[in-house]
C-alpha cells in the first residue's frame, strides 16, 4: 500500500512540475512577475497615480569659459524641494564630468585589442590619454555660507544635511567648481571643444558641466548608479537661470531664452530675430562674412549672456566666435517657437540649406504624434562627430568636404541626426525616462518617431532604422552577442541595434501590423501626454499602450523586449482538398481521370517491348477481374448515394453542391518569436487575396500550427509576409511552391592603389563637368 501511495504522489509531483514548465514556456502568459505591482503612485493602467510625486531642483548659475586655457569655472545655488513622503538625511548629486578624471572607472574598464597587428593613431592616443577632466570641487556650502559635509564617490557626491529634509520642505546650498574642458575630437566625449588650427579658434559645446541633482523617486530611491559613459542620465525637472561669460566676440546658444539681448546683440541682430519669427525661410542673424571677420581678430573683452529656462531637466550651451546663426519661427497656435541653427563656415553649404528647416520639420511631426512642443526655442549646433541632446539645444555632426561637396551619406546623416537629436526634446527631455537604467525608453522611442519624421521629409528617405526588414541581420546573429532590450544600459551588446534599432522596429511592427495605425497612434500619444514632465518606467509604457488600445500585448513585450528570440516562420506544407460529394456519377469519373494522369515509366516501355503477355496467348486465364472497371457506376452505387442524401439536411446538401478548394497549410516557428501570419494567396486566374491571421494562432502550439483556407478559385502560389512586415530573418522558406531568393555576388578587378576613381559623387560630377 505504501508503495502505491508513493507512486501516486510521485506522479502528481511530476505532473505539477511539467504543468509549471509548460506555463513558464507559454509565450502568451501575462507579464505578471516581470512588472512591478501597481500602486497609488503608478496605476495598473500605466497612468500616474493619484498620489504620484516627483522632486524639483532649481538652479542659479554663473559660468565662465577661459578661451585661452580651455577651462570652465562655475558656481551654482541649488534649491531642492522634497515633494516625497520621505524624510531625507542626505542628497545625492551627479558629478558626470568625473568620468574624465584620471582615476575614472570608465578608463579602467575599457577593453582593447590590437587586431591584425594594427591600431589607429586615434586609438593609441586614447590609450595613452592622461587628460584630467574631472570636477575640481572647491566648496559646498549652505545658504548661510557654512560648509556642508560631503563625500565624493567617483561620479557621485553625497551631501550630508545638518537637519533632516522633511516632506514638502526645501533646502538651498551652493557648489563652486572648475574643470579642464576636453578636446572631444581627439579624446572623445559628449561635450567639449573642437580646435580649428587654420584660424586658431575654438568651438565649445558644453554639457554635463555642473553638479546636477540625482533623481529620487519611489521606483529606485536615489538613482545614484555610477556614470560609466554609456548609460546616460536621470535628471530632475526645475527652473534655471544661468549667466555665461565668454569673450565678447562669441555667440552663445543655450537652453532657455536670452534675458539680456541688448547687452550682447546689436540692434540689427535683434531686429533680424524679430523678423525671423514670421519668416517663411530662415533669416541670417550672423552671416558667414561676419563670422569670418571675427575669426581673424580675437576680442580681449568679455560678455555675459543670461538665459532662463522653466521646467527643464538639464541645461547645455555652445559658444564660439565662428558661429553663423540663422532662425525662423514655427507657429503653435498663438505661440511661436524659434527654430535656430549655429554653425561654423565649415558646415556650409549643408547647414545653411538644411539645418533650421530640419528643426522646424521635426517640431511639426513630433508634435503630431505626441504633444505640442512646449518650449520657446529649439536649436541645432554643428559640431564635428557629435550627436547629443539637451533641452532646447542639440549638438550634431554632418560636415561637407573642404571644397563644399558632400556625399549622400553625409547629407542624409546630417538631416537624420538633427531630426533625432531635436526629437530628444520629447524623449527624454519632457517624457523624462531613466536613461541610466533603460536606454531604449528614450533612444528606441525617439528613433521610431525619427523614422516617421524622415518619411515625411521626402519620399523614399533612406532611413537607417525603423522598417522591419532592416533589423533581420542583427536578430538572426550570434545569440551570445544579442541582449534582450530589457537590459541595463551598461550591459548591452551591439548598443545601436539593441537600444535604437530593435525597439524602433518593434514599435513600427505594432503600428503597421499588430495594432494598426489608428489604435497605435492614439495609445502612443496617450502615453506621451500622460507622462510629459514626469518620470515613466517601462511598465508605464507597456501598460498604457494596452490600456489605451484595448489590445493585449503582453506576448509582444515578452518576446521582443525580454528575450533575444528572432522571427523565422516557414510554410512547411500545403495540402489541397475538395469535398467528396459521394455522387458516383461525379466522383468515379474524377477518380478515373486522376488515376490516369501519370504513367509509370515501366508501363510505358512495356507497351512496346512486350509483344504479347502470357494471358493474351491463353484466354482461359482471363476472368471477371480482367474485364471489371472499378470506375463504372453501378445501380448499387446510385442506391447508396440516394440513401446518403436522404440522411442529410437541406443545409448539408447545399455544402455538397459547393465547389470550394480547401488548402491545409502547415507552418513552423523556427526563431521563437510568435508573430501574425500575413499570407498572400495568388490564384491561377492571376488574382490575389491577402489574409492577416493574428499572432494568437500560436497561443497553444508555439512551434507548429496548421490552418485550413478555402477558396472558389484554384491556388497557384502562397507567400508568407509578402510586404516584409514581421522582421522574418529567412524569407527563403516563406513560399509555396518553395522558392529560393538569390544572393547576388560581385565580380571585380583588383584596383590599383593609384586609381583616381575616388571622391564622393558630387566631386566626380564636378570633374566630369570640367572635362566636358
Amino acid at each position: 500500500m505504501k508503495k502505491t501511495i508513493s507512486l501516486i504522489i510521485l506522479l502528481l509531483l511530476t505532473f505539477t512540475v511539467k504543468a509549471q514548465e509548460n506555463t513558464n514556456q507559454n509565450k502568451f502568459r501575462q507579464l505578471g512577475q516581470e512588472l512591478p505591482t501597481p500602486n497609488v503612485y503608478r496605476t495598473a493602467s500605466g497612468a500616474p497615480g493619484h498620489m504620484y510625486w516627483q522632486q524639483q531642483a532649481d538652479y542659479k548659475m554663473s559660468i565662465e569659459i577661459d578661451d585661452k586655457e580651455q577651462k570652465l569655472y562655475g558656481d551654482e545655488t541649488i534649491t531642492y524641494t522634497n515633494n516625497s513622503p520621505d524624510e531625507l538625511k542626505y542628497l545625492w548629486v551627479q558629478l558626470d564630468q568625473n568620468v574624465r578624471a584620471k582615476d575614472s572607472d570608465s578608463h579602467k574598464i575599457q577593453t582593447n585589442s590590437i587586431k591584425d597587428e594594427k591600431m589607429s593613431f586615434r586609438s593609441i592616443k586614447r590609450l595613452h590619454n592622461d587628460f584630467d577632466g574631472g570636477f575640481k570641487v572647491e566648496h559646498v556650502k549652505d545658504q548661510d555660507g557654512n560648509d556642508l559635509d560631503y563625500t565624493i564617490n567617483k561620479t557621485m557626491m553625497r551631501i550630508d544635511l545638518p537637519e533632516v529634509l522633511k516632506p514638502n520642505g526645501t533646502t538651498t546650498f551652493s557648489i563652486k567648481w572648475w574643470y579642464n574642458i576636453n578636446n572631444y575630437v581627439e579624446i572623445g566625449g559628449r561635450s567639449g571643444y573642437e580646435y580649428f588650427e587654420e584660424d586658431d579658434n575654438y568651438l565649445y559645446v558644453i554639457a554635463q558641466f555642473y553638479p546636477r541633482m540625482c533623481v529620487y523617486n519611489e521606483v529606485e530611491g536615489w538613482q545614484n548608479k555610477q556614470f560609466l559613459g554609456r548609460g546616460e542620465f536621470a535628471l530632475v525637472f526645475g527652473d534655471y537661470e544661468v549667466s555665461i561669460t565668454v569673450p565678447s566676440d562669441h555667440v552663445v546658444s543655450s537652453t532657455g531664452e536670452l534675458q539680456n539681448p541688448k547687452d550682447v546683440l546689436s540692434k540689427k541682430q535683434i531686429d533680424l530675430l524679430e523678423e525671423a519669427k514670421t519668416a517663411d525661410e530662415p533669416v541670417i542673424i550672423v552671416s558667414q562674412k561676419e563670422a569670418e571677420k571675427k575669426e581673424k581678430k580675437k576680442a580681449s573683452k568679455k560678455n555675459t549672456w543670461t538665459f532662463k529656462a522653466e521646467n527643464v531637466r538639464d541645461f547645455g550651451f555652445a559658444s564660439s566666435r565662428k558661429f553663423i546663426w540663422d532662425a525662423m519661427g514655427v507657429p503653435f497656435g498663438d505661440r511661436t517657437v524659434m527654430a535656430m541653427s549655429f554653425y561654423p563656415k565649415e558646415g556650409n553649404p549643408l547647414w545653411e540649406q538644411y539645418s533650421t528647416k530640419a528643426v522646424a520639420h521635426t517640431l511639426d511631426v513630433y508634435s503630431k504624434y505626441t504633444f505640442d512642443y512646449p518650449y520657446p526655442v529649439a536649436q541645432s549646433i554643428h559640431s564635428k562627430w557629435q550627436g547629443m541632446e539637451y533641452p532646447m539645444i542639440c549638438f550634431n555632426y554632418g560636415r561637407p568636404e573642404k571644397d563644399g561637396t558632400y556625399s549622400k551619406r553625409t547629407k542624409y546623416g546630417m538631416i537624420g541626426v538633427i531630426i533625432h537629436e531635436v526629437g530628444h526634446n520629447y524623449f527624454p527631455m519632457i517624457v523624462n525616462s531613466d536613461e541610466r537604467q533603460w536606454t531604449w525608453m528614450d533612444e528606441g522611442l525617439n528613433t521610431f518617431v525619427q523614422y516617421l519624421t524622415e518619411q515625411e521629409w521626402e519620399r523614399n528617405y533612406p532611413s537607417r532604422r525603423g522598417p522591419a526588414y532592416k533589423i533581420t541581420n542583427y536578430m538572426k546573429g550570434d545569440k551570445s552577442r544579442i541582449s534582450p532590450i530589457m537590459t541595463n544600459s551598461e550591459s548591452i551588446h551591439q548598443f545601436g541595434n539593441n537600444a535604437y534599432g530593435k525597439p524602433a522596429t518593434a514599435l513600427n511592427i505594432l503600428r503597421e501590423t499588430i495594432m494598426g495605425r489608428e489604435l497605435f497612434d492614439y495609445a502612443f500619444k496617450e502615453y506621451s501626454q500622460r507622462w510629459m514632465f514626469k518620470h515613466p518606467s517601462p511598465a508605464d509604457f507597456f501598460r498604457t499602450m494596452e490600456d489605451a488600445s484595448g489590445v493585449d500585448l503582453d506576448w509582444f513585450w515578452r518576446g521582443w523586449f525580454y528575450t533575444n528570440d528572432h522571427v523565422d516562420i516557414s510554410i512547411d506544407d500545403v495540402q489541397w482538398f475538395k469535398i467528396d460529394t459521394k455522387d458516383p456519377d461525379v466522383e468515379k469519373p474524377l477518380a478515373k481521370e486522376e488515376a490516369n494522369q501519370r504513367e509509370f515509366i515501366g508501363d510505358i516501355r512495356n507497351k512496346t517491348e512486350i509483344e504479347q503477355t502470357f494471358a493474351e496467348k491463353d484466354n482461359s486465364l482471363l476472368d471477371f477481374y480482367n474485364k471489371y472497371d472499378p470506375y463504372e457506376v453501378s445501380v448499387l452505387d446510385r442506391e447508396k448515394y440516394d440513401k446518403y442524401l436522404a440522411s442529410l439536411s437541406d443545409e448539408e446538401k447545399e455544402f455538397l453542391k459547393t465547389d470550394y478548394n480547401y488548402y491545409e497549410l502547415t507552418f513552423s516557428n523556427h526563431g521563437g518569436l510568435v508573430m501574425p501570419l500575413i499570407l498572400e494567396f495568388e490564384f491561377t486566374d492571376g488574382s490575389k487575396e491577402l489574409q492577416h491571421i493574428p499572432a494568437e494562432i500560436w497561443k497553444i502550439q508555439h512551434d507548429k500550427v496548421s490552418k485550413i483556407f478555402y477558396f472558389d478559385k484554384e491556388l497557384k502560389k502562397v507567400t508568407l509576409d509578402p510586404y516584409l512586415e514581421t522582421a522574418d530573418t529567412d524569407t527563403n522558406n516563406n513560399f509555396w511552391p518553395p522558392q529560393s531568393q538569390p544572393t547576388r555576388f560581385e565580380l571585380f578587378k583588383q584596383r590599383s592603389r593609384r586609381s583616381n576613381n575616388s571622391g564622393n559623387p558630387m566631386q566626380k560630377a564636378n570633374k566630369a563637368k570640367k572635362k566636358g
